[in-house]
Formats: C-alpha cells, sequence, structure tokens
C-alpha cells in the first residue's frame, strides 16, 4: 500500500532499513520517460538514467540534450548532497506556471560512482504535472524494476479483528506480496462486515497498484478512521485485487491467519488509529 506522499531528493523512505546496507547504482532503463509541466512538454527521452540510492525512492535522470533547457532558470539554491556532490536547483518556467526549485543538477560530483550524474537533469516529481513511461502515465515516483508486486489466491482462514469485533472473516484471501512490505489480506465483500465499514473521502496512489479510496470502521459511537482500502480499478498489471478490501495490519486490533495471531508489523503505517467518538445526525 502507498504510503503517506514521498517526496524524491530530500525526504527519506519511512522503511526499516540495514544502515550498514547502502547502495548507489545507475542504470539505463530503456524506457521513453516524460516529464510535462502546464501542458508543455519538458523533458522527453529514451536515455535516463534511474538512481538506486538507499533509502531513496528511484530518481530518473534526463541527459540535457533532451530537456527544454530554455525553460528552466536558475533558481540560486544549491546544496551539498553525499556522493552526489553540489546540487543546483532551477526554477522551471512554462508560461504562468512556474515550479520553483523544481529541477536540479549535479556538476561536479565528487563520488566516481555518481560521475555518470555530471551534467543531467532531473525533476522533483511533485512539482510537474504529469510523468509519462512511454505512454503510460505513472502516479507518485517511478517505478522500481527490481520492486515487485505478486498477488496470490489462498485458503488460509484470515480474521481482522477491530475495537474488539471480528471485521472481516474469509477462507479465500488474496495475499499481496510487495517488496519490503508486509503481506497484505485482501477480502471478499461478501465477507466482510461491510455495515460497519463508512466510505471516506481519503484517496491515495501508488505506482505498482493504482488509486486506492478508503473506509473507516465505525462500531457503536466508536470511529476507527481510514483503516481499510479497496482499489476500485487497479491498474492492468495487478488485476486480482479489484474491488477486494485490506486492512491495516498495524492499526487492528489483531490479524488473525489459521487460528494464530500474526506479529504486529512496523511499517511507516506503525501508529496508533485515529479514533473517534461520533454521535448520530
Amino acid at each position: 500500500m502507498t504510503s503517506p506522499t514521498f517526496q524524491i531528493e530530500d525526504k527519506l523512505i519511512e522503511r526499516d532499513q540495514d544502515p550498514s546496507r547502502y547502495e548507489f547504482r545507475l542504470e539505463r532503463t530503456g524506457r521513453q520517460v516524460t516529464v510535462v509541466l502546464g501542458g508543455v512538454v519538458v523533458a522527453r527521452s529514451r536515455r535516463v538514467e534511474l538512481l538506486h540510492e538507499s533509502k531513496h525512492m528511484p530518481v530518473y535522470y534526463f541527459p540535457a540534450e533532451d530537456v527544454q533547457m530554455d525553460l528552466l532558470r536558475p533558481s540560486g539554491r544549491t546544496k551539498d548532497v553525499p556522493v552526489r556532490g553540489t546540487a543546483r536547483y532551477f526554477d522551471v518556467n512554462v508560461g504562468t506556471k512556474t515550479a520553483s526549485d523544481g529541477a536540479w543538477i549535479h556538476e561536479s560530483p565528487i563520488d566516481p560512482a555518481a560521475a555518470g550524474l555530471r551534467g543531467m537533469v532531473a525533476f522533483y516529481w511533485a512539482k510537474m504535472d504529469h510523468w509519462f513511461e512511454e505512454d503510460d502515465e505513472v502516479y507518485k515516483h517511478p517505478r522500481d524494476p527490481y520492486h515487485r508486486v505478486d498477488v496470490l489466491n489462498s485458503s488460509r482462514h484470515v480474521e481482522v479483528v477491530v475495537l474488539g469485533q471480528v471485521i472481516a472473516d474469509t477462507r479465500r484471501p488474496r495475499l499481496l506480496f510487495e517488496t519490503s512490505l508486509p503481506t497484505r489480506y485482501y477480502f471478499p465483500w461478501v465477507d466482510v462486515r461491510a455495515e460497519l465499514l463508512v466510505p471516506s473521502t481519503t484517496r491515495s496512489v501508488c505506482p505498482y497498484k493504482g488509486e486506492a479510496e478508503y473506509w473507516s470502521v465505525k462500531i457503536g459511537d466508536q470511529l476507527v478512521k481510514d483503516i481499510a482500502w479497496v482499489y476500485r480499478h487497479p491498474i492492468p498489471e495487478i488485476p486480482k485485487i479489484e474491488n477486494l478490501v485490506c486492512f491495516y495490519d498495524e492499526q487492528v486490533d489483531a490479524v488473525i491467519v489459521d487460528g494464530e495471531r500474526q506479529q504486529r508489523p512496523r511499517t511507516a503505517w506503525s501508529k496508533a488509529p485515529v479514533v473517534r467518538t461520533v454521535t448520530e445526525s
């Protein structure tokens, strides 16, 4: 499941990682990548390099020749970055629309491992309007080719307990296995106490699964906010979770699989659930 919004370059990924293992690797993806701002193609390249760096999401770097450099203006901001060296930032200007500090260049990488970044241009994902890999739009951040999502049919007996009550109980779950994340259990609606679910306005987007809509659990006057989600229309690569219900194992009272209470995972979503007392209007 997609976590709170990731910001490329400056923010670290909220995942448990072994601090003794540091990875810095550039690779040519072979994909044509396009960046759009204000309806204008700012960059389009079949020669992008994908940077894999520990504790960061992957980042696309574009050859300057494949970027409309006339749309970039130095912002005056610089930042010293380990391995990559000083980053010089640029505002991206398209007509009346400006993405402040929307792009950066490392002109003199300080480590030989980063030499391939010299003079290449990267963009803040969230500051651009649209990103495409070939002709498919991609959301949130680049898709990591080493990040797998597998959905398997199962006959395990899975129960979810919230506020002391069994909210979901199935012997036909679909289990979603995603690199570096806990197993997620997806339930058919008929095996969920749907009368206890309240739709939420919260939405999130995952580049590997699509857009999720959230649901809260209401028991009596207690409301546990945004503890479950559904992908109504997952991306074509992940059709097996369509319109199934999944819960945050980190926040429910318990997840019980084949009679065994599962250990609560520790992830970016390991926080106390938001429980509110509500009154009928």
